[in-house]
């Protein structure tokens, strides 16, 4: 028989992101961010490769990164307003935590159930910050998907992508809920 935990699955069942413009200080010291980290480390991890990473972005090195942008969206041609959008979200940030996608060599485990598990770190990341009684965000954004920027500017290997940057804060205005999937639209039953 199953011994549920109905606090855990209420929370899973009305869980939501907050926007990271909505986020503030304070922000968690080092000991919650290690302590969250630690959660986040209790994913899916086939074969036990630990194929991720953490970086933790303080305040000035969030700063350091939003002055990098603007060149480096002149490079790739990026569109201003989105240029400018993604300045503002290291700017306006006071805690990030980059979730590093970091395969590793293995004839037993395939890459993709790496990659996965690195997403799966993010949700772990995500949903523990929130039950902590954090603001959360994840998010990405060119220059994330960009090898050249991640490898100059947050010292990541070729091999290595960036699975999420989880922005963390104290919330400062909930949003509203938004439309759910219909479960059934997209649940397909097989029973023979």
């Amino acid at each position: 028989m199953p011994d549920p935990n109905p606090a855990a699955l209420a929370f899973l069942e009305s869980r939501r992101s907050r926007p990271a413009k909505t986020l503030t200080t304070p922000v968690p010291d080092r000991e919650e961010v290690r302590r969250l980290l630690t959660v986040a480390g209790r994913t899916p991890d086939h074969g036990k490769l630990e194929p991720w990473r953490f970086l933790v972005l303080e305040k000035q090195a969030l700063a350091r990164l939003a002055g990098t942008i603007p060149a480096q969206g002149e490079t790739l041609g990026i569109a201003p307003e989105k240029v400018a959008k993604a300045v503002e979200e290291y700017a306006r940030a006071s805690l990030a935590i980059v979730v590093i996608s970091s395969p590793k060599p293995s004839e037993k485990i395939p890459e993709i159930e790496q990659t996965l598990s690195a997403g799966a770190v993010c949700m772990q990341l995500l949903n523990a910050a929130l039950a902590a009684g954090w603001g959360a965000n994840w998010l990405s954004g060119w220059a994330s998907h960009d090898a050249d920027w991640r490898e100059r500017h947050l010292g990541l290997m070729p091999h290595e992508s960036i699975a999420g940057i989880i922005h963390l804060g104290t919330e400062t205005n909930a949003p509203p809920e938004r439309p759910r999937p219909d479960i059934d639209t997209i649940t397909e039953w097989i029973d023979a």
